[in-house]
């Protein structure tokens, strides 16, 4: 057959049908050909561009992979229309903007193509079409490798995409292909994405490696299923989901990942599977957002290479853990944020640096039947509002097993902590917690240590083996004055004096002095007790002034325009009071408000003031901040939504409703969203009993001037909009002081400086947490002070408090 030449074999059943002939143009053969007749290609360059309309086969010369070229000026190299057979070409395209290999319809095979080209795509499948391809190889640095779209579908078998300028597979307007056994790598976007409402990814035994975008990306409603794939060196995250995504991986391998492993946010659901997730820079598990979830059964995480938390749960976001290991990572867990919800079941954190489990900002964890083993710290319910239960737990091999700060009130039953350096459970600052047949043994220090008068209640426990005695309580002791201190029931110890059953209101003695020791945790000399004494109740505190609460208001770091307004609102409110008092006409005072302003500026700190100061001039009962999100408002079915938000609003009365990130309620593309039903609820209850409540929304500034923009019911119920800047790097500076020296340490020669080209270099991202971001800061020096002192062998207290520049974490 002369080269240039296309040599058509007719199959038909007709005699005048099965013949030979050759055509020296591919398009003359292609019109010639019928369904069912071969087209074999001599070696050559053909400039056509061919449309295969027929279920015919075109395949270049057998023994001779790539010598035949398909390859026009311009426009699409080559379509098909038809389920035809394509084998043995190589294909490369000139134009930007259409595709190499295009097919709109039909079943076509495409068998051993490979496209080298500059074009929108290597391969785009649209519409109707479903073809199968196999061992087809995409190298497309213009453009995307794959992309299947508007419906399409298909099989691709052990295909490989070597380069693409954007995502390797693109998939969506509703697409659906399958990926088996296929290899993606070398691309500049996402080694696989797909996006909008219906369309679905699956891939079975594929690898994606070496991109500069995340290995696998899900947004807009679409849905994806890996099964027993790996996602390895990518530049970028992981796995991405956004805005209602939904993945599933079964059986994959996430390793080597610069930045998370996973991270998905705005309601999307990801399931793991027997899936393992190593060698990351961040986090292994990022999940962000009300509504945002996460379930892993039988899975893994280890091996972090970074600085961070190996699963992150935050701003209302909900992960659960089933039968996972978390070992060698710097901490476990953390959840943090209002409506954050951790479920872990039996499963194990092991070899953690620092905290295994820390529970913030009003988040919540439960633990049912975990083991925690080599940690400094088993689990840290951080302050108030963050709690949730550890039930049936063991700890082992930690510095402290379990400790209660600020307010934080869980509840630990059936829990046994073994050989913890400092103390078994650690109760301080504020602390409360209920702790119920749990027993601490061969503990270096305390089994349970409660400390500043704090009521937690002990409850049938027990303490065996603990160097410094079973129980102390400092300060107040248990069953303290005014209701202060633990109240201890039927707990033992196997020390010969034991501890007495506590049913009468007792107070402990105490003669010693404290001084602060590692994790700020207090260290104390021997200490001797008095006998139990009954103590008189407390007379309950008055209520503070309107100036007392003003006073620490302004005691606040930075934030000068918000305490002006607040001032300027609270003058108003007193005047009219005043006015009234007089007999004279007051100015009707709208006291609902909206804050705008980045995460950990203080928003819920002011309301909280604000509620306070309105209870003080007489205006609400009793000011009391109940603080909500979407997830507590809005239900799951027609109806429910109502009550949620009734049920809120009740909760409010004589005192402050916050909501935050008000704006979740009306979301963009709300659709049949339960969010609008929420806000006419709350618009009407602010109506009918417009004295009994003050409703403060909350959120990002763009986003609360479009809630409030497309809300103009509710908008018109607000008086003012409260702006709240970000924090600057001497303010950021003086919280970090302020940590300090509540906390009992000192910064250091150089630190201040440090600190302030600290803050100075850190990312102001729409992630940046203002506030939260100092104290993070300043815990993270604590921990590696700790790391630094407990190699010292007799530190003094200088070692013991100093914080220097070499503390400070790495920027993120």
């Amino acid at each position: 057959m002369a080269q240039g030449t296309v040599q058509v074999t007719h199959t038909g059943t007709s005699r005048w049908r099965r013949r030979t002939g050759e055509y020296a143009s591919l398009a003359a053969a292609l019109e010639a050909a019928g369904d069912g007749d071969v087209l074999t290609i001599a070696p050559g360059t053909y400039r056509e561009n061919l449309v295969v309309q027929r279920a015919v086969t075109l395949r270049g010369p057998e023994g001779s992979p790539g010598s035949v070229r398909i390859a026009p000026v311009d426009g699409v190299p080559l379509t098909v229309r038809a389920s035809a057979v394509v084998q043995d070409l190589h294909i490369e395209g000139q134009d930007a903007s259409a595709p190499a290999l295009l097919v709109e319809e039909g079943a076509p095979e495409l068998v051993d193509v490979r496209i080298m080209t500059r074009s929108s795509a290597g391969i785009e499948v649209r519409g109707g079409a479903r073809p199968t391809a196999r061992r087809c190889t995409v190298d497309n640095p213009a453009g995307i490798g794959i992309a299947v779209v508007d419906g399409g579908g298909g099989v691709f078998e052990e295909c490989e995409v070597v380069a693409a300028a954007q995502s390797g597979v693109a998939v969506r307007g509703g697409a659906h292909p399958r990926l088996e056994r296929c290899r993606v790598h070398h691309t500049s976007g996402a080694g696989l994405s797909a996006t909008g409402e219906n369309s679905a990814l699956e891939a079975v035994g594929c690898e994606v490696y070496e991109v500069r975008g995340s290995g696998v990306q899900v947004t807009g409603r679409a849905t994806a299923h890996l099964t027993d794939c790996d996602v390895h060196r990518t530049t970028a995250d992981g796995v991405t989901l956004d805005t209602d995504a939904v993945l599933t991986l079964a059986d994959c391998r996430i390793h080597d990942i610069p930045e998370n492993a996973v991270d998905l946010r705005s309601r999307s659901v990801l399931t793991l599977t027997r899936t393992s997730v190593r060698q990351f820079g961040r986090n292994g598990l990022s999940v962000w957002d009300p509504g945002t979830r996460v379930d892993a059964n039988q899975c893994e995480i280890f091996d972090s290479t970074g600085d961070y938390p190996a699963v992150w749960v935050s701003d209302g976001a909900t992960a659960v853990l089933d039968s996972c290991r978390v070992h060698d990572v710097p901490d476990a867990l953390f959840v943090l944020d209002r409506g954050s919800r951790a479920d872990v079941v039996d499963s194990d954190l092991t070899q953690v640096r620092n905290t295994a489990v820390s529970v913030s900002d009003g988040a919540t964890a439960q633990l049912d039947d975990c083991r925690i083993r080599d940690a400094a710290t088993g689990a840290w319910f951080r302050d108030h509002g963050s709690g949730g239960t550890l039930s049936g737990c063991t700890i082992d091999g930690t510095q402290t097993g379990v400790i209660v700060t600020k307010g934080a009130d869980p509840t630990i039953e059936r829990c046994t902590v073994t050989s913890p350096a400092e103390a078994g459970f650690y109760v301080s600052a504020g602390g409360r917690g209920s702790f119920l047949n749990c027993r601490v043994t061969g503990s270096g220090g305390y089994g349970f240590h409660v400390i500043d008068g704090c009521r937690a209640t002990l409850k049938k426990c027990r303490t065996e083996r603990c160097a410094r005695g079973g129980y102390e309580f400092a300060d107040g002791g248990p069953g303290g004055a005014g209701g202060g201190g633990a109240i201890v029931e039927d707990c033992t110890s196997d020390e010969s004096a034991g501890l007495r059953s506590v049913a009468a209101q007792e107070t402990a003695v105490q003669t010693t002095a404290q001084s602060p020791g590692l994790l700020g945790i207090p260290s104390q000399r021997t200490t001797e007790q008095e006998p139990l004494l009954t103590a008189a109740p407390e007379p309950e505190k008055p209520a503070r002034t309107s100036q007392d609460v003003l006073g620490e208001l302004d005691a606040l770091v930075g934030l000068e325009s918000v305490k002006r307004e607040v001032r300027a609102l609270t003058d108003m409110i007193e005047v009219g009071r005043r006015r009234q008092q007089a007999g004279l006409k007051a100015a009707s005072a709208r006291r609902h408000l909206v804050f705008t302003g980045s995460p950990g500026t203080g928003k819920t700190t002011v309301a909280r003031l604000y509620g306070e100061i309105l209870a003080s001039l007489g205006v609400l009962e009793k000011g009391h901040l109940v603080e909500v999100s979407r997830v507590d408002l809005v239900g799951e079915h027609i109806g429910s939504t109502a009550i949620r938000t009734q049920e809120a609003f009740d909760r409010a009365r004589g005192g402050v409703l916050f909501i935050d990130e008000a704006y979740a309620l009306s979301p963009e593309d709300s659709g049949r969203d339960f969010g609008r039903e929420a806000i006419d609820t709350l618009v009407k209850l602010m109506e009918d009993h417009r004295e009994a409540v003050v409703v403060i929304v909350a959120g990002y500034t763009a986003e609360m001037e479009r809630f409030l923009s497309v809300n103009p019911g509710v908008a018109s119920r607000f008086s003012r909009t409260i702006t709240f800047g970000d924090y600057g790097p001497e303010e950021l500076l003086r919280i970090v002081e302020q940590q300090a020296e509540e906390h009992e340490y000192r910064l250091g020669p150089g630190t201040v400086e440090a600190l302030l080209k600290y803050f100075t270099a850190i990312p102001k991202g729409p992630t940046f947490g203002n506030g939260r971001t100092a104290r993070q800061t300043f815990e993270a020096m604590v921990e590696r002070h700790a790391g630094r002192v407990a190699q010292l062998a007799e530190p003094n207290t200088d070692d013991l408090t100093l914080l220097y520049p070499e503390d400070l974490p790495e920027l993120p």
